[in-house]
């Protein structure tokens, strides 16, 4: 069984930084590609960030580029979210997301096989 577990959200100040956490279990880690959605209130649940297999490859929505770093660790089946600089519009809950066939990084979200329940980020102005 797949499980996808996030953590490291929180209530942080315009600015701040926080760094989100999502370990993976029951599939094999370093084959999958890895990402971040976020779904505001009222909104759609929406591409943030993804990363290869290997970490080597990268990809960001623009509203988070140059803010925000993607990265993992194989060895802890663990990939990270690194959120510097945030603001107010930040403010969502962040999902990780597992794509275990991908040829390339991709921002689709019904690419994505397996999904964690989310953790809550928000930011005060």
């Amino acid at each position: 069984q797949v499980q996808l577990v996030e953590s490291g959200g929180g209530l942080v100040q315009a600015g701040g930084s926080l760094r989100l956490s999502c370990t993976a279990s029951g599939l094999t880690f370093n084959s999958a590609y890895m990402a971040w959605f976020c779904q505001a209130p009222g909104k759609e649940r929406e591409f943030v960030a993804a990363i290869s297999r290997t970490g080597g490859t990268t990809h960001y929505a623009d509203s988070v580029r140059g803010r925000f770093t993607i990265s993992r660790d194989n060895a802890k089946n663990t990939v990270y979210l690194q959120m510097n600089s945030l603001k107010p519009p930040d403010t969502a809950v962040y999902y990780c997301a597992a794509e275990l066939d991908a040829l390339q990084v991709t921002t689709i979200m019904a690419r994505y096989d397996y999904w964690g329940q989310g953790t809550q980020v928000t930011v005060s102005s």
